[in-house]
């Protein structure tokens, strides 16, 4: 390799790892913004993030004239009910998230994404019939154990947490199974919550109980940001998956969840007694054992990649020497 092409790659990594930081810096920062919202409540507020998202992304899609998704995508009966449940259930995340954060739970809400990871494995076991290596399974095992443990510190169970990992983490599933790009999957599921959502806020208007507009430009400006606020961090995510290994986005998408932790305790003050964090030691273990197993597991199969390779270029090296000289 020249070094025009080396110094390309590396610039290219760095690009990466910097859109990468960009867009779990922006999610994990997210509990900021939310509270700047009240006194619209969760439901509004949920309800402008689907318009507005679909505003933004439309534009985005017309500046870059990316439409050919979409002739596709309507001519597949069943990858559109992929879509309209992808967007049923982050639906469904996004409103709990909002309210949790508005509610004073942003570090609930963080354990959620913290056992995502978790959660995922499960149903890829359960739902997928995908085989667990050791060191998985006792992920899982203090998993459950954390969940338990928090669930005696909080006198309940952790549902906001639980709720929030579940609800992520079928979106994932489902979003794997529809394999739309981020912008166009983005566009596809606000376009299904579009109409409902216009709805609801056309009817809070005509009951009187709309806040957008009442509270001056300023806080009207900050609820049609939500749109910018939903798709920002996700192009920021596009450009970094694609230009870093898995691996690395891998241990990235836990900044989110480590930001959102300690904004809940340091800025929103929330109380962390030694039970929550012990069940949150747990989680951060069982972490710990995944992405040590992930890294170990990526080792290998380069090393297999390699050897595999020069196995096969061995043989082709030896045809040459034998050619003779013309």
């Amino acid at each position: 390799m020249d070094s025009g092409a080396a110094g390309t790659s590396g610039s290219e990594q760095r690009s990466g790892l910097l859109s990468g930081f960009a867009a779990y810096g922006m999610w994990g920062l997210i509990p900021l913004f939310w509270p700047l919202l009240k006194p619209a409540g969760a439901a509004e507020i949920l309800a402008h993030r689907m318009v507005w998202s679909l505003v933004v992304v439309g534009i985005a899609l017309l500046c870059i004239r990316r439409w050919d998704w979409a002739r596709e995508l309507l001519r597949q009966p069943r990858r559109l009910g992929l879509v309209v449940v992808a967007a049923a259930v982050i639906t469904v995340n996004w409103g709990i998230y909002i309210w949790s954060v508005n509610s004073g739970h942003v570090v609930e809400a963080s354990l959620g994404y913290f056992i995502n990871p978790l959660v995922t494995i499960a149903m890829g076991v359960l739902l997928l019939g995908e085989r667990l290596r050791p060191v998985q399974w006792t992920a899982v095992g203090i998993g459950v154990a954390a969940v338990l443990v928090l669930a005696f510190g909080y006198g309940r169970p952790p549902w906001i947490s639980l709720s929030l990992a579940f609800t992520f983490a079928t979106y994932g599933l489902v979003k794997k199974k529809v394999n739309l790009g981020g912008l166009e999957s983005l566009a596809a599921e606000t376009a299904v919550q579009f109409l409902p959502a216009l709805g609801y806020l056309v009817w809070l208007a005509a009951q009187g109980d709309i806040v957008f507009g009442t509270r001056g430009a300023g806080h009207a400006s900050l609820l049609a940001a939500t749109g910018v606020v939903t798709a920002a961090p996700l192009v920021c995510f596009g450009a970094a998956a694609i230009r870093v290994p898995l691996s690395t986005l891998g241990l990235l998408q836990y900044l989110a969840p480590v930001f959102q932790f300690v904004l809940g305790i340091l800025y929103f003050h929330e109380a962390m007694p030694p039970e929550r964090w012990a069940g949150f030691g747990l989680v951060w273990l069982a972490l710990s054992l995944l992405t040590w197993d992930a890294l170990r597991a990526a080792r290998r199969n380069a090393v297999r990649l390699a050897a595999a390779r020069d196995a096969s270029a061995a043989p082709a090296a030896a045809r040459g020497a034998r050619e003779p000289a013309v």
